[in-house]
């Protein structure tokens, strides 16, 4: 089966592709705890930063001037404790290998688009499942604006030489739904970190799932863009 229009699925990494954003948080807790700041924990974290840039993300909670210099040296640290504490703890979200099959014998193009930096991207991409299965990737380090700007992912869209309105954007964080839909994308939420009930009445939001066991790429872009696949 193949499609006359080229479909592309773009995926955040983080809370997506593998189910580690309370482990991103934790990193930020323990981050902060060492500078002083109390009263964050992890839940306030995701709910009000999870995939931005850890730029945005310094601003947000310790200073609104820090310099970026300062910011990368500080995200290289929470980026550290977290491959250190958790790196025998990752794995691919449930589904996810079974699913990326499926949209490869459909010739739909992945690509990922993340908040994540250029360390952590290797980090997690390429562990068993995930190595060598995307055809563009683009990080927070390669764009001027991070999430919830759309820069990300319109990024990943030209990469993959696919048009934002024939795109599906796969995403857990507010911030990333936000830019999926700045992007002119529709989204597909994952409930690894926002309650679904939140994610469920955002605006390009079409279902929210727990992994990727339910979905199937066919019926994704039949139901998503009304064309039927054309036997070859």
């Amino acid at each position: 089966m193949r499609y006359q229009e080229t479909f592309a699925f773009i995926f955040d990494m983080d809370g997506v592709l593998v189910d580690n954003m309370q482990m991103h948080a934790c990193s930020w807790v323990e981050l902060f705890h060492d500078y002083g700041l109390e009263g964050l924990d992890s839940e306030r974290y995701l709910r009000e930063t999870a995939g931005m840039k850890g730029l945005d993300v310094l601003r947000h909670f310790l200073d609104k001037d820090i310099t970026p210099e300062k910011a990368d040296r500080l995200t290289e640290l929470k980026d550290f404790l977290y491959r250190f504490m958790y790196r025998d703890e990752i794995r691919p979200v449930g589904g996810l290998e079974t699913f990326l099959d499926k949209a490869e014998s459909l010739d739909i193009r992945l690509g990922v688009g993340t908040g994540a930096g250029a360390r952590n991207i290797e980090y997690t991409l390429g562990i068993p499942g995930l190595k060598n299965r995307f055809q563009a990737v683009v990080g927070s380090h390669q764009v001027r604006q991070g999430k919830p700007c759309p820069d990300i992912f319109l990024r990943v869209a030209e990469l993959l030489d696919a048009d934002p309105s024939r795109c599906v954007v796969f995403e857990d964080a507010l911030p990333g739904l936000a830019a999926a839909h700045a992007a002119g994308m529709k989204s597909i939420a994952l409930a690894t970190t926002n309650p679904a009930e939140i994610m469920r009445a955002l605006p390009g939001v079409v279902t929210v799932v727990d992994d990727f066991t339910s979905l199937d790429p066919a019926k994704i872009l039949e139901t998503m863009f009304l064309e039927q696949p054309s036997e070859s």
